[in-house]
């Protein structure tokens, strides 16, 4: 069957998006206003960009015509943190993804424990244990929509924070002790399951 997304309704089109590009990692954003709010939330519209120099990428909805406060943060403070999500963490990251009023704290909310970065304002989620700090250095907010459109962030990697107990021997990852969680579609997730290697020719 085909689908031309100009003759479909914005619910649909987001089912067959989110259930076709899966597994999704989920960057979990933390931020800080202009008056000193924190802010966290986590979105799966993120990714890694490159390595020189390293970037990420995240993209934040507006189906109300109005930024989410993480996109507010970003651009006033031109700073964010990505604090990665793992299978201790689901319940508190589910937590902070619920719509709380603007002058209260996420952190506060899902009991989490904000600690100071090393470059930046915003603070990093000490129970995670990869955050990156990042500095805003492109912003793009999609054009032509119809129900609201998204805002795509992309930062500059600043500062690398990895936890010992996930860190093997030259900077690799030991995925049986990191855990990560990634997005499926709906209220589904995924946890790392069967791995195996294909060597490039």
């Amino acid at each position: 069957m085909q689908f031309d997304p100009l003759d479909m309704d914005q619910k649909s089109i987001y089912k067959l998006l989110t259930g076709a590009i899966i597994p999704r990692p989920i960057g979990w954003i933390s931020s800080i206003s202009a008056d000193g709010i924190l802010n966290l939330a986590p979105f799966s519209f993120f990714n890694a960009v490159g390595d020189d120099p390293p970037h990420v990428m995240f993209s934040v909805g507006s189906a109300s015509h109005a930024n989410k406060d993480t996109v507010t943060n970003v651009l006033a403070t031109r700073e964010f943190v990505v604090n990665m999500v793992t299978e201790d963490l689901v319940a508190q990251m589910n937590a902070t993804a619920q719509s709380i009023p603007a002058h209260e704290s996420e952190f506060e909310f899902a009991n989490l424990t904000p600690i100071p970065s090393l470059k930046i304002k915003p603070p990093r989620v000490k129970e995670s244990p990869i955050t990156m700090e990042c500095e805003l250095v492109h912003h793009y907010t999609l054009e032509n929509h119809k129900f609201g459109g998204a805002t795509l962030i992309v930062g500059r990697i600043v500062q690398f924070h990895i936890a010992e107990s996930v860190l093997l021997d030259d900077f690799k990852i030991n995925m049986e002790t990191y855990k990560p969680v990634a997005r499926l579609a709906g209220s589904n997730y995924s946890k790392i399951g069967e791995i195996f290697s294909i060597k490039r020719n």
